[in-house]
């Protein structure tokens, strides 16, 4: 297994909730109420569940930052690195307001986790009067844009992650099944990883399906295996990446996959500063349609990637984003034949200056 760390520095999470605040300042926002979960592990490095119990990191625009939790829960928030971040720890007993310790003195708009329940918004909205707002929206430079430590983990990641995919052609051998195939990929990616997030091998007609797991099916010679691929790196950044295989290796490359990997190539390509998201999958998605399979490609072309796997920005219609430098994402379409296969392609990229880097870098052909 690889080696792993609780977390950063305290000097990367100080300076992280420094920034914070300033960014609440420029921008107007009285401050922030972040739940647990991956916002709360990017700025304090601890984010763990208490269920439904309210709790939160509250960043004021100005004055000390506060985390609220059930004393239950308490020791689970890493109680020596709030103090040597100077960040006060307010516990609170089950039949207490919780929500009332919430304190965001200044005006301005409240920016609020997205993790956070219904439940919690309504009592925070009836509690303050301020308009309330998306944090992560509000403060793309902060949670959108990955700093260089994020970048060094998230290129690890990757890295981790191909070396996984290329041991996968030895394995899909056929007759063997699936759920066989999967068994294999779990012992390797926690070779390289410190958990297993997700393995999907659809092969044959499953591949149609882009959220197919796996399953008895059998493999036959010849037939496309999509194989998409995650775990949980380091202190806790993923890795994602997908490639598509032939059983027993191909013999030529079918005009759909060939379609395919223009499309995906160009996606990456079109990626740079001052470009939005629809562009991108704008990008991929008329090279897809002008070849006739339109229909067949029926989900976004990306989504971000960080301490969650799925994060913002989403690379999809209607998503006007304009890309920043440091933003990170996935680019994959496919292309899906129901009750015949399905094939993606899919590397996770870091806008550059420029343009992107692509952090996978296994062979993108079929093999």
């Amino acid at each position: 297994m690889a080696a792993m760390s609780e977390r950063f520095d305290s000097t990367v999470y100080a300076e992280r909730l420094s920034r914070a605040a300033a960014l609440c300042r420029e921008q107007g926002l009285s401050g922030l109420v972040i739940g647990t979960g991956a916002e709360m592990a990017y700025l304090i490095g601890a984010g763990p569940s208490t269920h439904e119990r309210f709790s939160a990191l509250v960043v004021p625009a100005s004055g000390t930052p506060h985390v609220i939790a059930p004393k239950s829960d308490v020791a689970d928030f890493q109680p020596a690195l709030l103090a040597e971040l100077r960040v006060t720890v307010l516990p609170w007993s089950d039949g207490t307001d919780a929500h009332g310790l919430v304190e965001l003195p200044s005006p301005g708009a409240i920016g609020l986790g997205d993790s956070l329940t219904s439940a919690h918004i309504l009592a925070l909205q009836e509690r303050f009067d301020n308009p309330m707002v998306l944090a992560a929206t509000a403060l793309k430079e902060l949670f959108m844009r990955k700093d260089p430590a994020e970048i060094t983990q998230l290129r690890a990641a990757a890295q981790a992650i191909d070396a996984v995919h290329a041991r996968v052609p030895a394995l899909l051998a056929p007759g063997r099944t699936e759920a066989e195939v999967a068994e294999d990929l779990r012992a390797l990616i926690l070779a390289e990883h410190e958990a297993v997030d997700f393995i999907i091998v659809g092969s044959g007609p499953h591949g149609a399906n882009p959220h197919h797991s796996y399953s008895p099916r059998v493999l036959e010679r010849g037939e496309m295996v999509v194989v998409d691929i995650g775990g949980t790196y380091g202190v806790g950044y993923h890795s994602d990446c997908t490639r598509t295989y032939i059983v027993g290796g191909p013999t030529e490359e079918p005009a759909m996959y060939e379609v395919l990997r223009r499309a995906q190539e160009a996606a990456c390509a079109a990626v740079r500063p001052g470009v939005t998201a629809e562009q991108i999958d704008a990008t991929a998605r008329a090279i897809i349609e002008e070849a006739g399979y339109g229909e067949a490609f029926f989900h976004r072309t990306g989504h971000g990637i960080g301490l969650s796997t799925h994060e913002e920005p989403f690379i999809m219609a209607g998503n006007d984003l304009v890309l920043e430098e440091g933003m990170a994402f996935s680019v994959e379409p496919g292309i899906y034949l129901d009750g015949q296969c399905g094939a993606r392609i899919e590397d996770i990229v870091v806008v550059t200056a420029t343009g992107c880097e692509r952090l996978n870098n296994q062979p993108r052909t079929l093999q």
